[in-house]
């Protein structure tokens, strides 16, 4: 039996017979696929699974890693179809290939943001040099805590690391850092991670949307992005419930005076008197402010909810699924409950 799978890069459907692999079938037919060793050993033909099932035939860690398969990518050396399905390789640009560090750090500076958000500063003692993409994340752990994986607010290239960590109640890690966490303090720094970052050859409009400590990925990216020259319309939505949870909001005025192509607009969903800012929901502020956004490219951090109803109106505006590059927020509570619910 033979499936239709569509390479959005390719003219026409290629069919895969059971059995046999996509980049198989695609070189079979005549079409050139980005490839090198065809045993899931590199990476070069690594690929977004749009719609559809796959089955993965055993591969190298290296080449894939976990989280990029939970994000839905797929070595096309590997897959093979369990039904149609739709995919697209990765572009030039579309991985990001740093060096995996264990850094050990110093706490230089715990400043208050918000009634319930921390950023944290920290100095790289060993270990280095550490080499990012901006929007990455990586595992952090403070002496005592079981690690947490927090976002880098900084910019790749800085002297030292922004991580932004929000109060999660009832949570071990965060009301320390809150509570406990003090200058001198000793950290460990492993990765980078992730997979939503700033694609930097990227010409089309940036939607940038961020959520609560969301900010702190889209910041890094923002940042990146004006600091590289990019001259395409760049708009950051901040959600947040209500005043006391805006923060950086004159950092980023400043950067709209500085880059004309740069908007900066906070969303209050549940303000608690009148307000003369935008209010509702960023997927609705969206929805109203863009129409059309083929061609452009999405970055979203924050609450599931958030990331979900955004991208769902990023796309129906025409903004292609593979260009939203999202990253949820879970705490240990959600994630055990998703476990649950696996199980």
């Amino acid at each position: 039996m033979a499936h239709s799978v569509i390479v959005r890069q390719l003219p026409e459907p290629v069919l895969v017979e059971d059995g046999d692999t996509i980049l198989l079938a695609a070189q079979f037919s005549g079409h050139e696929y980005p490839a090198s060793c065809a045993s899931g050993n590199c990476g070069a033909c690594k690929s977004l699974l749009i719609r559809g099932d796959v089955e993965l035939l055993p591969y190298s860690e290296f080449a894939l890693t976990d989280e990029e398969r939970a994000a839905g990518l797929i070595l096309a050396c590997r897959a093979q179809p369990l039904g149609d399905c739709e995919v697209a390789w990765l572009e030039e640009g579309e991985i990001a290939a740093h060096p995996q560090r264990k850094l050990d750090c110093r706490v230089t500076a715990n400043d208050a943001m918000t009634h319930d958000i921390r950023r944290i500063r920290l100095a790289i003692e060993a270990g280095g040099p550490f080499d990012f993409s901006a929007g990455q994340y990586a595992a952090v752990s403070f002496a005592g805590q079981p690690a947490r994986d927090y976002s880098m607010a900084s910019r790749p290239g800085s002297d030292s690391l922004e991580f932004h960590i929000r109060l999660v109640p009832g949570g071990k890690v965060s009301p320390f850092v809150l509570e406990g966490l003090k200058p001198g303090d000793r950290a460990t720094v492993e990765g980078p991670r992730g997979i939503s970052f700033l694609r930097e050859h990227h010409t089309g409009p940036i939607i940038a949307l961020a959520g609560g400590s969301g900010l702190a990925p889209v910041k890094a990216i923002v940042e990146r992005a004006l600091a590289l020259g990019m001259q395409q319309p760049i708009h950051l939505y901040f959600g947040v419930r209500d005043e006391r949870d805006l923060y950086l909001e004159d950092h980023f005025r400043a950067l709209e005076k500085q880059h004309g192509n740069f908007t900066f607009t906070p969303v209050l969903s549940q303000p608690s008197g009148e307000t003369a800012r935008r209010t509702g929901f960023l997927a609705d502020a969206v929805k109203a402010d863009h129409a059309d956004l083929d061609g452009a490219r999405a970055y979203l951090c924050g609450p599931p909810v958030m990331v979900e109803t955004c991208m769902t109106a990023l796309t129906a505006a025409g903004l292609a699924r593979e260009c939203c590059h999202a990253d949820a927020f879970y705490t240990e509570a959600d994630k055990a409950a998703l476990t649950r619910g696996a199980a």
